[in-house]
């Protein structure tokens, strides 16, 4: 994996929610960006003159990335890649027994 690549992965979490995760059984690397449709919610300020929604708040910190902005590709060295809904741990410790099996732990 490029260095610059992971730097660019953990920089500005919060806003992204892209994380690692390691296991302690196989020592594999997990990591893990939560996809959206890139529609967020509207939520912000009620004018009481238009009682239009104002302000920008739900395009930020939305802890997730568009399908476009996704670090997780096979150009920047990723490789199994998969894509599920719902909480991704169920799929880590799917995949990593599999590992398991593999490498006969």
């Amino acid at each position: 994996m490029r260095p610059d690549i992971v730097k660019r992965f953990l920089t500005n979490t919060d806003e992204t929610g892209r994380f690692l995760m390691k296991s302690r059984i196989t020592g594999i690397i997990y990591f893990v960006e939560p996809l959206y449709n890139g529609k967020t919610p509207q939520w912000g300020d009620v004018d009481p003159a238009t009682k239009k929604i104002t302000g920008q708040y739900g395009s930020k910190y939305t802890g997730a990335v568009t399908k476009k902005e996704s670090l997780i590709t096979e150009e920047n060295g990723f490789v199994n890649i998969g894509y599920f809904k719902g909480s991704p741990f169920g799929a880590i410790e799917v995949r990593d027994k599999e590992h398991q099996k593999r490498m006969g732990l």
